[in-house]
């Protein structure tokens, strides 16, 4: 696509009064999430999967795609950001408020990674998407030489259209095109969201299971599950998937091991459960032969799935940082009380998500905060459908 077709093409840009009216959250296009800078520069998206996060911030009726601002703007804002690190700093385009593959956002996303691509940056980029993918669009990604470049597509096998509207056979077409013409890039299958009773029958983990072997890792995951998006379901009818809402992702324990033994070869000794992970940066990172970049290794109950060869990598580049320095960086961002480092985490108090991020991405070491534990084994998810050791429901 020439420059002068892609800018006849190019989506319009919202007025400073319409980007007014959004939420801030909405507004602010750079958010650090555990997978990365977040970079959403174009809201809008007519795939209405009744789950989508986009309800959380009330922007849900738009279905039309607009950027807040140019390709250009978005890659400065990106790469001037006090949290960016080049190199090293994960980053994630158009991952919540659009799908990036759309016909009218894929140009978008192609000239922003280009312009990454071409500052010599080799962070790793991650491109969510449940929408189609032609073999001229794997050349495209192909094509960028620096960036360590990962598209996850989102399958979850949900039958009822009303919650996702959007059939499965998409994006199972999707990853075989992506895994079959994938040269520089990697892609993952990024199962979700499971909801037991909704998706997580035999059948439904046969085809999961299936199109694994079309993928370079997979990733499972449960179903992310706020007010919002409960007051979605209960206007429009829709069955309720727990009673309570959650802060973290919900993933039953039942339904977690219903997968394990699904996958699980006894045959297979040295990755009985094949290329499946719990954690997004475990899948990305066995993808590209890295270790984890969240440092996950930590915490080892989630290691028990891991293929051998993936452990060996994680466990030589998994090192204790120093106290002193740890601390250092924790109270220049804005952190209270001792700071703390066991043999699975930083531990802080007074810091949000973004600056523990920060940390965690720099040190490649988990960091909690001490008022927000991770419990053992349910690390990172809701407690709903959990019970702790002594048999009780997590607290």
């Amino acid at each position: 696509m020439s420059a002068t077709t892609f800018q006849r093409r190019a989506l319009p840009i919202l007025t400073p009064d319409k980007v007014s009216e959004l939420k801030p959250e909405l507004a602010d296009v750079i958010e650090y999430r555990k997978s990365g800078l977040s970079v959403n520069w174009i809201i809008g998206c007519p795939l209405e999967c009744g789950y989508c996060v986009r309800h959380l911030f009330d922007n849900f009726a738009m279905k039309v795609p607009r950027r807040l601002m140019s390709d250009e703007q978005a890659v400065a804002a990106l790469v001037s950001h006090p949290y960016f690190r080049p190199h090293k700093t994960p980053i994630q385009l158009l991952n919540r408020a659009t799908d990036p593959m759309l016909p009218a956002v894929k140009p978008h996303l192609f000239n922003m990674l280009r312009q990454l691509d071409e500052q010599g940056l080799t962070n790793h980029v991650l491109v969510i998407t449940r929408w189609r993918v032609d073999p001229e669009d794997c050349a495209v990604l192909n094509s960028f030489t620096n960036l360590r470049l990962t598209v996850l597509v989102t399958h979850s096998g949900i039958d009822n259209p009303k919650i996702e509207p959007v059939d499965s056979s998409i994006a199972a077409s999707t990853l075989r095109t992506l895994y079959e013409h994938a040269e520089r890039y990697r892609t993952v299958l990024y199962w979700r969201p499971i909801v037991p009773g909704l998706n997580d029958s035999d059948e439904h983990m046969a085809r999961a299971r299936e199109l694994s072997a079309h993928a370079h890792a997979t990733v499972f995951t449960g179903l992310f599950f706020r007010k919002e998006i409960s007051a979605y379901y209960e206007a429009h009818g829709l069955p309720m998937p727990y009673e309570d809402t959650a802060r973290r992702k919900i993933m039953p324990e039942a339904a977690e091991q219903r997968i394990l033994d699904y996958f699980h070869r006894p045959e297979n000794t040295d990755a009985p459960w094949g290329a499946l992970f719990r954690k997004t940066s475990c899948g990305v990172a066995y993808a590209h032969g890295e270790a984890d970049y969240n440092g996950h290794y930590g915490i080892q109950e989630l290691c028990d799935i891991c293929p051998q060869e993936q452990l060996a990598v994680c466990r030589k580049a998994w090192v204790k940082p120093d106290l002193t320095e740890v601390t250092r960086e924790a109270s220049a961002l804005g952190a209270t009380g001792d700071v703390e480092i066991d043999d699975r985490a930083i531990i802080v108090e007074g810091l949000d998500e973004p600056p523990r991020y920060y940390l965690q991405h720099g040190f490649g070491y988990q960091c909690h905060d001490r008022a927000k534990p991770h419990h053992h084994r349910q690390h990172g998810r809701a407690p709903i459908g959990w019970q702790a050791e002594n048999g009780k429901p997590t607290p």
